[in-house]
């Protein structure tokens, strides 16, 4: 080699001179990659800022309600939350008329769970109107006024019931005791979703936690639809096994309370009570028999007709129904 010859620092004039016949001449290796190409850093930097742009458009999770933020609150499956009631939608207990029995009993039931005394699940069922929801809210609200802030109140939607497992996992390791609450309760058609709600009321491994308790109400006792009886009848080996599979749902159901149609003395006397509770400016006389032409339009009397009525009395009058001092 020619010591005065330089080595040539361009590989790619190495290449051609390799291809037209120097051999004898030295030549230079092009660099061998061995991943992707380098990125610039321009782009870089164009890709963090999109993705911060995105960060700052999409919407923060919810944080966590604590179960003493609230006295009650609404269970969201997707995204799983529970949302806090600001004001609960309530009648004073001393309003509910024609039903001391029921009331009596749920009100034992649930002083005897803030205390933390063994108490059962309840379902309310019955006729519609008379009552059953409106009971459920009015004695949450009795005990914790006679000890504040002894219950919480989580609503849990019909739909949602497959997700209960969740929500007693969040609810079992809270301090505070828990009154689930589901409005309504019935199973149609095809829904599976009964064989959840029986392995945690009472059947499962884990079972209930003891520190929440379930109210439902339901126009149902067995909460199952007959049709629904009827086809597992119908389908199954033996008929009476799978009737019996449906109806087992009530069973874990402790204490069943039920409310059936009122008679006109006792729709008359929640029309009245109402009236006196917000101070309506109509006689009695007057009250009975304008309560009486509305139960006839309607076709129904119950405590849902009376306070209908009330409303449309008010309104007349001019009168708001807000919530009465003390």
């Amino acid at each position: 080699m020619d010591g005065n010859r330089q080595p040539l620092k361009d590989p790619l004039l190495a290449l051609r001179m390799t291809a037209s016949g120097h051999a004898n001449r030295p030549t230079l290796a092009l660099p061998r990659r061995t991943g992707p190409p380098p990125m610039d850093a321009e782009p870089l930097a164009l890709l963090a800022r999109i993705a911060e742009a995105l960060e700052r458009l999409a919407p923060p999770p919810p944080a966590p309600a604590g179960l003493d933020s609230a006295d009650a609150f609404v269970w969201h499956a997707n995204p799983a939350r529970l949302q806090p009631v600001a004001a609960v939608n309530r009648v004073d207990i001393g309003l509910l008329q024609g039903i001391d029995r029921q009331r009596d009993q749920l009100l034992d039931n649930t002083r005897r769970f803030a205390s933390g005394l063994p108490a059962n699940n309840a379902l309310l069922w019955g006729a519609r109107g008379c009552g059953k929801s409106s009971l459920v809210k009015a004695v949450h609200g009795a005990v914790n006024a006679e000890s504040p802030q002894a219950l919480a109140l989580v609503e849990i939607h019909r739909e949602d019931i497959g997700s209960l497992p969740r929500l007693l996992a969040i609810l079992q390791d809270s301090p505070r005791r828990s009154v689930l609450f589901c409005d309504d309760l019935s199973f149609e058609g095809e829904d599976e979703s009964y064989k959840s709600l029986k392995a945690v009321l009472d059947g499962g491994v884990e079972g209930r936690p003891g520190n929440t308790v379930f109210y439902a109400t339901s126009n149902r006792r067995h909460l199952i639809s007959r049709e629904m009886i009827d086809n597992e009848r119908a389908s199954a080996i033996n008929p009476g096994e799978a009737v019996e599979e449906k109806v087992s749902l009530s069973d874990r159901f402790g204490l069943w309370l039920g409310f059936h149609a009122m008679d006109q003395e006792t729709y008359l006397a929640i029309a009245a009570g109402y009236a006196r509770r917000w101070e309506l400016p109509i006689g009695e006389e007057e009250l009975r028999r304008e309560a009486n032409e509305w139960s006839v339009t309607r076709g129904a009397r119950s405590g849902r007709v009376a306070w209908q009525f009330i409303q449309d009395l008010a309104g007349r009058l001019g009168r708001r129904l807000e919530a009465p001092a003390g």
